[in-house]
């Protein structure tokens, strides 16, 4: 075989991988599209399930009507980025 078959065939299977992650992400929003409706101001929130900072996992209707629940958020906190 030679090189030019080669890279024709490397160029082929990523054209194939980048087609099929493509099709797959756009089913993918397809379908969650009705669950990710926008909230609008006013709106109960979802119930979701996080990780704390002590490791255990809490979930938003654990704590309705007990107590107010703030939600910290430090996308880079702890990272070399």
């Amino acid at each position: 075989m030679r090189s030019g078959q080669i890279t024709h065939r490397i160029k082929i299977g990523r054209l194939k991988f980048l087609t099929t992650t493509f099709c797959t992400t756009f089913l993918a929003l397809v379908i969650a599209a009705p669950a990710m409706a926008e909230l609008q101001v006013g709106d109960a929130a979802p119930d979701f399930n996080l990780p704390g900072s002590d490791g255990n996992h809490y979930t938003l209707g654990q704590f309705k009507g007990k107590k107010p629940v703030v939600i910290a958020f430090f996308p880079k906190a702890f990272t070399g980025g």
